[in-house]
């Protein structure tokens, strides 16, 4: 309740400070169009970060009634639909707030957003175009979600080099350090598996996956208390896991 009467607090001073800047009406100058819309958005932008996307929708409608053309709002609204899992409604704004030109934290987000819908030709797509800005500050997390849709699409050694990418650029991924992980486990490269098996470990908890991996790489190892440690932790955390029901079978 106090961030929601910060934010409208916010949007009241901003068009207060908009009305009492001139003599014209705050809409009728550009600059006071831009700063309402400006304020209009970032109050939506406020409740979605609270998970409160019906009161999201208001303020972002209001700020496409001022600028039609708005990219930010749209993209707002696209994000408010995605997690209302409201699809045709989101991929429609996303497109609107494209169409307005190049914007790479909007095709980085439409690209997560067709992953999440299994679409990951067009995911990929997206996220090759984010690639490309090089300036871009979450640059590595845009070549980690290609690696993840090169996963998907069963292209094993793209996914690979794209999560190398992710880690020059930053080798605090903790995703992109565990995806190389088991794609080196897998190709029998045990040493270097674990060398960012244990990267990963150092940046984040653990995950059924991660449990499995690590307790493989003990196995390889011969580190058996290693192994009977994650392998409980593992029945522990995710006794109904897909991991779990695999480690059984490897017992």
């Amino acid at each position: 309740m106090i961030v929601r009467t910060v934010l409208v607090l916010a949007l009241s001073s901003v068009l207060t400070a908009c009305v009492s800047s001139g003599s014209k009406p705050v809409l009728r100058t550009e600059e006071g169009r831009n700063q309402a819309r400006d304020a209009y958005i970032q109050l939506g932008i406020g409740y979605i970060q609270q998970g409160i996307t019906e009161q999201a929708k208001m303020p972002l409608k209001q700020a496409l009634e001022i600028d039609a053309n708005s990219a930010d709002a749209h993209a707002a609204l696209a994000l408010v639909f995605q997690r209302e899992l409201e699809t045709e409604l989101a991929d429609h704004h996303y497109r609107k707030a494209l169409a307005q030109g190049k914007n790479t934290r909007i095709q980085n987000n439409y690209g997560s957003f067709l992953y999440e819908q299994g679409n990951y030709k067009g995911a990929f797509e997206q996220f090759s175009l984010a690639s490309q800005d090089t300036m871009y500050a979450e640059r590595s997390r845009v070549f980690e979600n290609m690696g993840l849709t090169a996963l998907r699409l069963n292209d094993n050694d793209s996914a690979m080099q794209y999560f190398e990418r992710s880690l020059r650029l930053n080798p605090q991924r903790e995703r992109a350090l565990l995806e190389i992980a088991l794609l080196l486990y897998e190709r029998q490269d045990f040493v270097p598996a674990r060398r960012n098996y244990e990267a990963f470990v150092q940046l984040s908890d653990h995950s059924a996956r991660s449990l499995l991996l690590g307790l493989r790489l003990a196995r390889v190892f011969e580190d058996r208390n290693q192994a009977a440690s994650l392998g409980l932790q593992l029945k522990r955390l995710y006794p109904a896991s897909a991991e779990y029901k695999q480690y059984q079978s490897e017992q």
